[in-house]
């Protein structure tokens, strides 16, 4: 029986050796995908990102946002971050149980929940019209949802002021302006001017 034990048991090891090991997930970045998205094509890669716009929930269960992978994740400009360009992100979708107890994707006012998402790499998915977008399998949340301090941007608004005032002053000359009457009733009142009476104009 022991021969047997033993052979059971390298059968079984070879077994397990032979075995796919679970699909690993290749850490990226945003940007990546945008600007090298075939490089991962079909494969498991993990994301960080802030989810933004809204969540957009579909009746066979799926949910649809975007992930943004810029700069201003991490120090949005009203909390002294600075301006360097514009937002970069991809779309996701998931199954509406990974998006349960989410807070508020961000926008204006709001820096939405920052996030690690794992799934496959959807490259012009042809059954989505060529759609690119991350099939998300597993989600972990970083950090939650803020609201953002709202500021005003005072050398804007005054400057708005000064241009206004400007507008306003340029309009009022404008009215004011008494233009020099010229041609034959020069030096008559307007009433004689514009009903001059019949003989009188020289020709």
């Amino acid at each position: 029986m022991k021969p047997m034990r033993a052979l059971v048991a390298m059968i079984g090891a070879l077994v397990l050796v032979a075995l796919p090991a679970p699909a690993s997930s290749e850490t990226v970045t945003v940007l990546d995908l945008v600007t090298a998205g075939e490089t991962w094509a079909g494969e498991v890669v993990s994301v960080d990102g802030e989810l933004v716009g809204d969540f957009g929930r579909r009746p066979n269960g799926w949910v649809w946002t975007q992930l943004n992978g810029d700069p201003y994740v991490t120090r949005p400009l009203v909390d002294g971050g600075d301006p360097v360009g514009g937002n970069v992100g991809i779309g996701i979708r998931m199954d509406e149980s990974l998006a349960a107890g989410l807070d508020p994707p961000g926008r204006h006012g709001i820096r939405g929940p920052v996030v690690r998402v794992t799934g496959t790499w959807r490259w012009h998915d042809a059954r989505r019209q060529g759609e690119s977008f991350l099939d998300v399998v597993s989600l972990e949340v970083i950090e939650g949802g803020r609201r953002l301090p709202m500021r005003t941007d005072w050398t804007s608004a005054l400057g708005g002021v000064a241009l206004l005032g400007l507008a306003i002053l340029v309009l009022r000359l404008g009215r004011s302006t008494v233009y020099p009457r010229s041609g034959a009733f020069a030096g008559r009142s307007d009433a004689a001017n514009r009903y001059p009476i019949p003989g009188s104009v020289r020709k």
